[in-house]
C-alpha cells in the first residue's frame, strides 16, 4: 500500500464528511499546498522504481525531498548518484536541522524548530506562557527560502552549465528569522522577552482593546505620537517630558499604556477606524477569519479562488489564490489537489512508457 502523506489526514472535526468516498483521506490543509501539483506513487526500495525516478530525473529541472539525511543515499538516489543521470539537475533537501551536524538525523517538525530556534520563546504575552504561532510559519518559510534558492540555482545553471544541491531545513530558518532580536543577543548579550503585541522599542505600538475588538496602531517618530495624542484627545501628553522622545516613552511604557488602553476603550473598533481614516498613521482592526476573507482588499486583489472539485455538498472547492501577482505570466489555479497516485499513468506516459510496462510495474507494486 502507498505511503499517503500525512497532511492529508489532518482534518478538523467534521471535515472528511465534505469529500466523497473515492477520493480518499483529503483535509482542507493538504488541499491548500497542493493545488497544481500531479501525484505519481513509487516503490523506491525496488530496484524498478529507482530506475523510473532515474528515468524521471533525466528531464527534469529540480528534485525537492525532505526525507531524513541519509535516506536517499541508502537507497542510491542521493544527489552525487543522480547528477551523474543529469549534472543539471537542481536537488533540493528540506530537513529538520540540515544534512550535518549532531542534530542531522533528528526528524523535524514546526512546532519542535519553533521551540528550539528560539520562536516560541519570543512568542506569547509579557509574563506569561510561550505560545506556539497560529500557523505553521516555519514549514512555510522554509518553503519561501528553497523557493528562492531554487530559483537563484536555475539562474546560476544558466552561467555553469551544471546544477548543484541545496541543503535548506526548519531550524536554520528560524535562526535566521530571530533578524534583530538574535542580533541583539550576539552582539550585546541581552536576552529577548516575550512583549505580546507590542513592540521591544517602539513605544505607543501596539493591539489595543476597543469597544468591541482590538486596532493595531503605533507612532514610529515623534511627530506620529503628536498627531496619535491630538485623534485620540491626549494633546497633554505631547508636552510630557516622560513621553518627549522614544527612548523616554519606552522606559515608561508601564505609565504611557494604560492611558491608552483606557480611551481606546470608549469607541468601537469601527469608529476609531473613522477618526483615524487619513491621519497619516498606520493601523489596522484585527480581523477574524470572517472579516479578513470579506475585506474589499481580498476580493480586489482576486485572493479567492473556486476550482471545480469532487466535493458532496457542492462542485467546487475554494482556494486561497497566489499572493504575488505578474504582469506578463500571470499566477493561476490550473488543476485541482491530486488524489493519491492520480496521475502516475499519465506522467509515465509523457516519460515514454507504454501501457503495457506501466501496467507491469503496477501489477508488481512498483508504482
Amino acid at each position: 500500500m502507498a505511503q499517503q502523506d500525512d497532511t492529508r489526514h489532518w482534518m478538523m472535526p467534521g471535515e472528511d464528511a465534505i469529500w466523497k468516498e473515492d477520493i480518499g483521506p483529503m483535509s482542507t490543509y493538504f488541499t491548500a499546498i497542493n493545488r497544481n501539483k500531479r501525484s505519481v506513487t513509487l516503490n523506491l526500495k525496488d530496484k524498478r522504481g529507482k530506475d523510473v525516478l532515474r528515468r524521471l530525473v533525466k528531464k527534469a529541472d529540480v528534485l525537492i525531498e525532505n526525507f531524513k539525511p541519509g535516506t536517499l543515499d541508502r537507497l542510491g538516489l542521493g544527489y552525487d548518484r543522480l547528477k551523474e543521470v543529469n549534472p543539471r539537475l537542481i536537488y533540493a533537501s528540506i530537513s529538520g536541522y540540515g544534512t550535518t551536524g549532531p542534530f542531522a538525523p533528528r526528524g523535524g517538525y514546526d512546532p519542535i524548530a519553533s521551540a528550539e530556534a528560539g520562536l516560541m520563546h519570543i512568542t506569547g504575552e509579557r509574563g506569561g506562557a510561550p505560545v506556539r504561532p497560529g500557523l505553521g510559519l516555519i514549514d512555510m518559510a522554509t518553503g519561501l527560502y528553497i523557493h528562492g534558492a531554487i530559483s537563484a540555482a536555475v539562474y546560476a545553471r544558466t552561467v555553469t552549465g551544471r546544477g548543484q544541491r541545496i541543503d535548506a531545513s526548519l531550524f536554520e530558518t528560524q535562526l535566521s528569522l530571530l533578524i534583530n532580536v538574535g542580533l541583539t543577543w550576539l552582539n550585546l548579550g541581552i536576552e529577548a522577552e516575550r512583549w505580546g503585541s507590542q513592540h521591544p522599542s517602539i513605544v505607543p505600538y501596539d493591539a489595543f482593546p476597543t469597544k468591541d475588538l482590538y486596532l493595531v496602531c503605533g507612532a514610529t517618530n515623534d511627530a506620529q505620537f503628536s498627531t496619535l495624542c491630538k485623534l485620540l484627545g491626549l494633546d497633554d501628553l505631547v508636552t510630557d517630558e516622560r513621553f518627549a522622545t522614544n527612548p523616554r516613552r519606552v522606559a515608561n511604557r508601564e505609565i504611557l499604556t494604560p492611558i491608552f488602553n483606557d480611551v481606546f476603550r470608549s469607541k468601537t473598533t469601527d469608529e476609531w477606524i473613522e477618526v483615524f481614516t487619513g491621519a497619516g498613521l498606520a493601523f489596522a482592526p484585527i480581523n477574524n477569519m470572517e472579516r479578513a476573507f470579506g475585506h474589499p482588499q481580498t476580493e480586489a486583489r482576486g485572493m479567492v479562488a473556486d476550482i471545480a472539485f469532487e466535493l458532496k455538498r457542492s462542485g467546487k472547492h475554494r482556494l486561497i489564490a497566489p499572493a504575488v501577482k505578474f504582469s506578463e505570466t500571470v499566477a493561476t489555479i490550473r488543476s485541482q489537489p491530486p488524489r493519491l497516485g492520480q496521475h502516475t499513468d499519465e506522467v509515465l506516459g509523457e516519460h515514454g512508457y507504454k501501457a503495457e510496462e506501466i501496467k507491469s510495474l503496477r501489477t508488481n507494486s512498483v508504482v
